[in-house]
């Protein structure tokens, strides 16, 4: 006769290590990972303050995400101390953790004592469905997704590299996205600025980016600023986003837009094109060089045309604002190695990318010094980069 389900049970518990909640609720603060491998609907009733999600079902696929180093301790719960059991076994015998335990009592006893619970914020419906091939990701799921809802992202025009940008990480759920762009579409816009459409033609480009990101996705919010950026205003648009997304196609705004970004602390994923040519960086202040750190001073005019006197191939500023946008997504997760201190050069016409190490600058003129130091509230303290530009041609 084979044995019974309650049999096999008991002969996992005898060779598992169990734990009480009140062991668990004294280890969290000495570096035990706590690991929940209840299904999603049970975990978003509540689970145990700073325990990682990893569902059973899940557990062979996903557990190394969560706890790459098969030395720590780990302490697995579900609701009564029997899925966690069987969980246990398998890391110990399948997967070669060496130090791993099961709640007793599960998350009911956990409860029943009184102990902290965490009630994490839940998606909708329609969000679970919309956002379904995340929330398969260990890199994202629920916890990333909300924080992909919760992200401000400011994208420095609507054109060739801001209108793929837009459109992903609306797709994606990007919960606020600002827009600054102070142009109107036009029809040799539309060769590679796919946000817009040639109904538009005329209509301003915040306005019309506006309109395909609210048909796409209804979750994200549109901030518009149809304006110049400029020093009179770009501390105060600046100012309250996560991360900018720089679209820009001239030098003095990119240095204005690197002083602002070092001065507040914002991290600038940047990209740049020109004619089968694209650049792309992550300026993180301080965590990495700036921009002044990679160009000291702008390249002469001639070694650095815009596209409009040079030309570019539509596609181009579609694979770099979604380079831009992945850049992004990594940032907001915090998962991934962003491309801070690195400048990834890409060549459509050879298909090659090449990249190279970026260093700080000790004696960078921005971030060698203390961010109050750049400029003040009253704004009157940037540089003029215009003429500071062209002097250097």
């Amino acid at each position: 006769m084979s044995p019974s389900g309650a049999d096999v049970l008991r002969q996992i518990k005898s060779r598992i290590d169990e734990v009480d909640p009140a062991e668990v609720r004294d280890d969290l603060s000495n570096g035990v990972v706590v690991i929940d491998v209840r299904e999603p609907e049970e975990w978003s009733a509540g689970h145990i303050p700073g325990a990682r999600h990893v569902p059973k079902s899940y557990l062979e696929s996903r557990i190394e995400a969560a706890v790459p180093d098969r030395s720590e301790h780990v302490v697995l719960y579900c609701a009564s101390g029997n899925r966690s059991a069987w969980a246990a076994r398998t890391l110990l015998d399948d997967l070669g953790y060496e130090r791993v335990e099961s709640m007793t009592g599960g998350f009911t006893l956990w409860k029943d004592r009184g102990y902290e619970v965490e009630q994490p914020r839940t998606l909708t419906a329609e969000q679970r469905e919309r956002y379904s091939r995340h929330l398969l990701l260990p890199e994202v799921g629920i916890d990333g997704q909300q924080k992909l809802l919760d992200a401000k992202v400011l994208l420095l025009g609507a054109g060739g590299l801001g209108s793929p940008a837009a459109l992903y990480l609306a797709a994606a759920g990007v919960g606020t996205l600002g827009i600054v762009d102070n142009d109107e579409v036009d029809l040799s816009n539309l060769q590679r600025q796919v946000i817009h459409s040639s109904e538009r033609i005329g209509v301003s480009k915040v306005d019309s980016a506006e309109q395909t990101i609210t048909a796409l996705n209804p979750d994200v919010k549109v901030e518009k600023y149809p304006v110049r950026l400029g020093a009179e205003n770009i501390v105060e648009i600046l100012r309250g986003y996560d991360i900018v997304l720089d679209g820009l196609d001239n030098f003095p705004t990119r240095y204005l837009l690197n002083d602002a970004s070092v001065r507040l602390g914002i991290p600038v994923v940047s990209a740049a094109i020109l004619g089968f040519e694209g650049q792309l960086s992550v300026f993180k202040p301080y965590d990495g060089p700036c921009y002044r750190c990679l160009f000291p001073v702008p390249p002469p005019a001639e070694l650095a045309p815009s596209c409009g006197a040079n030309g570019v191939l539509g596609v181009l500023p579609g694979t770099m604002g979604l380079l831009q946008a992945t850049e992004v997504i990594k940032l907001i997760l915090g998962e991934g190695d962003p491309l801070i201190g690195r400048l990834l050069m890409y060549d459509a016409l050879a298909a090659t990318v090449t990249e190279v190490k970026v260093r700080r600058d000790p004696d960078c003129p921005i971030c060698s010094r203390h961010p109050e130091e750049i400029a003040d509230e009253e704004m009157g303290v940037f540089p003029d980069y215009e003429a500071f530009c062209a002097g250097a041609h």
